[in-house]
């Protein structure tokens, strides 16, 4: 990408990680343009038109069974409270109608809107939501890395799960419709990828107390971990609900998607219907856009490439951690990383709450010709970090570049902590 002056970056980010083929890909932006004369628009609840059918069935190829149908949206947000709304409208129709609480995890995110805001875990917004909006139930994500001293991940991991258990039991499980939770996470947590112990365990619990178990791939799914779905590396924890967005259109054009069984959809079509839509679900340009993608995705084998180079990723951001006094942590899968930022490896003692860390880091890297992703999350409660997550056509020699302007950027980081009197290694 280039400023105005013609100064070049990296897109180091995929912006918020949704740009997972890059820019400007032409064949990308023939089919948006053959679909526009083609079919400009249709009312979903008027019309059917091919981009539809041919998207939502490659869809339903991709994820594989049980996922058999696919609701389409204009975005992440809008997707989750479909995917919420189906859920709910479900209950109803089977005579569950006390099933309405949703928990989730502190810390999190699902989405923009009041709904979704509500649902994610997020402290900041505790004041903004107080009295605005019914909030779900949050339970304690297995932070691993800020875990207890002396628990192992998976001990860590196992609190949490019994802290779901505590919070249906709580609520009642006739009260819960559903526990949402992303597989691998994104700038809430950090790209935290809990161990497979926790799936195995949240799946159990759900189906004992017949909670719907929701994964948010918004921003994990589509490629991004080495497979098209995170849930495809947890065979043994496949959940209820999958929602997708950014990635399966890449930016190119607003798009969000629900996998789900065929048994329910059916269900609920031959019981009460579902009656909500949205003006712009399954966008004939969108739809077309998404396809075109989709065949990069397979035409390039990108899915690999992330596996592959985000091997190599990985071991060049792990690297930092030898070479960075303030790098405290490396972690994720295929292209999806998070650096931890600490100012005391040995204590993981944080950087002070008025010298923002994860903005310096941004603004360093912006300097360095590189744009990296990150957002202070809870006010920095349960850390700070940044994201590295390049699109999908990265090479080894593109991470090795953005490895070197990150190590450039970790620098300018320290030297301007220190400027102002911070001292690295302080408790």
């Amino acid at each position: 990408m280039f400023d105005e002056r013609g100064k070049a970056y990296i897109d180091g980010s995929s912006g918020p990680i949704a740009s997972n083929i890059g820019h400007g890909n032409e064949r990308v932006a023939h089919a948006m343009y053959q679909q526009a004369i083609t079919l400009d628009y249709v009312y979903p609840r008027v019309g059917r038109h091919t981009a539809n059918a041919a998207l939502t069935e490659r869809l339903c190829r991709l994820a594989g069974e049980p996922f058999e149908r696919v609701g389409l949206a204009s975005g992440g947000s809008e997707a989750m409270d479909f995917a919420l709304k189906f859920l709910r409208q479900y209950a109803i129709a089977k005579g569950l109608s006390s099933k309405r609480i949703l928990i989730s995890n502190m810390p999190s995110y699902h989405g923009a809107t009041i709904g979704t805001l509500a649902i994610s875990g997020d402290e900041a917004f505790a004041s903004f939501l107080a009295g605005f909006a019914v909030t779900g139930a949050k339970v304690p994500a297995p932070m691993t890395y800020r875990g207890q001293p002396g628990l192992s991940p998976e001990e860590i991991a196992e609190r949490s799960v019994a802290a779901l258990e505590d919070t249906i039991l709580r609520l009642g499980a006739e009260n819960v419709l559903a526990y949402v939770v992303e597989p691998v996470g994104g700038v809430a947590t950090g790209c935290l990828f809990p161990p497979i112990a926790y799936f195995q365990r949240i799946r159990e619990l759900c189906n004992r107390y017949g909670v719907f178990l929701v994964f948010d791939e918004i921003l994990c799914g589509a490629g991004r971990t080495g497979k098209f779905l995170a849930a495809h590396h947890l065979s043994s924890c496949t959940p209820d609900v999958i929602v997708l967005a950014k990635g399966i259109a890449a930016g190119y054009s607003p798009l969000g998607a629900v996998l789900l069984p065929a048994e329910p959809v059916e269900e609920v079509a031959k019981l009460t219907g579902f009656n909500f839509s949205h003006t712009y679900g399954a966008n004939p340009i969108s739809c077309a856009a998404a396809l075109a993608v989709l065949d990069e995705y397979e035409n390039c084998d990108l899915i690999a490439n992330a596996a592959q180079t985000g091997q190599h990723l990985g071991q060049t951001l792990r690297q930092l951690m030898n070479t960075s006094p303030i790098v405290g942590d490396v972690r994720g899968i295929g292209l999806l990383y998070a650096v931890e930022l600490v100012s005391d490896k040995k204590s993981k003692t944080q950087f002070p709450y008025d010298f923002n860390v994860t903005e310096v880091a941004r603004t360093e890297a912006l300097k360095e010709g590189l744009i990296v992703y990150s957002r202070r999350t809870s006010g920095g409660k349960y850390g700070d970090w940044f994201i590295v997550a390049p699109p999908l056509i990265v090479t080894a020699a593109d991470c090795d570049e953005i490895g070197r302007r990150l190590e450039r950027t970790l620098v300018g980081v320290r030297n301007r902590f220190e400027a102002r009197g911070g001292a690295i290694g302080a408790p």
